[in-house]
């Protein structure tokens, strides 16, 4: 499998995973970083099957249309997603990307639309968990306790040896896993529903 973490402009970061045999590739979350992302794609040889979007916030989603119309790509993104897409998908679901199952995890919380992408031993999660904090829970769709149970319900269930890339690169180190999460993020900290959308609401 051919993996790639993109930071070209501001601190998003995009995504490309391909099958290295039959060169089918998605691009994950776009943002402003089509240039470079381009660049590797071609360098590469990929045939660009899917964009998919973790959520629909514009910043994940600014070049979503230069890929759909320079290569022909499918706009996979959540049922919930306010976004023009072509494929819908929703929990459990699985994308293909040649000999590459890619799984979709439904994380709401950050927005309702919000997805975590599992393939192989690699977590993309969007706006969800970052590394040592989580999103935002105050923008429209957002949801503390949606949060809570995306988190703790689904992803700290994961394997420790998960790796996470996260949407934005707004902690010590571009990734970590699962386990190093769990044991030093603050956000992770063992809290009841209540206490966790108590903390989540403080200044």
């Amino acid at each position: 499998m051919f993996f790639k973490q993109i930071m070209q402009r501001g601190d998003n970061f995009s995504y490309i995973i391909a099958d290295d045999s039959t060169k089918e590739a998605a691009v994950v979350d776009p943002s402003f970083n089509a240039d470079a992302i381009i660049r590797i794609v071609k360098d590469q040889n990929l045939n660009v099957k899917y964009v998919i979007n973790t959520h629909d916030h514009f910043d994940h989603t600014a070049s979503n249309e230069d890929f759909r119309s320079n290569f022909g790509a499918k706009l996979v993104a959540h049922k919930l997603s306010h976004l023009n897409k072509d494929i819908s998908v929703v929990d459990g679901e699985v994308i293909r990307v040649g000999e590459i199952a890619i799984k979709v995890i439904h994380t709401p919380g950050h927005t309702q639309d919000s997805i975590c992408l599992l393939v192989d031993d690699k977590l993309l999660t969007g706006d969800i968990l970052f590394v040592g904090e989580c999103g935002r829970t105050d923008l429209p769709g957002g949801s503390a306790e949606d949060m809570y149970h995306s988190l703790f319900g689904k992803l700290m269930k994961l394997d420790d040896n998960i790796e996470v890339y996260p949407g934005h690169n707004y902690g010590p180190k571009p990734y970590s896993t699962i386990g190093i999460e769990k044991r030093t993020n603050y956000v992770l900290k063992k809290r009841t529903v209540e206490e966790f959308i108590a903390f989540i609401s403080e200044p």
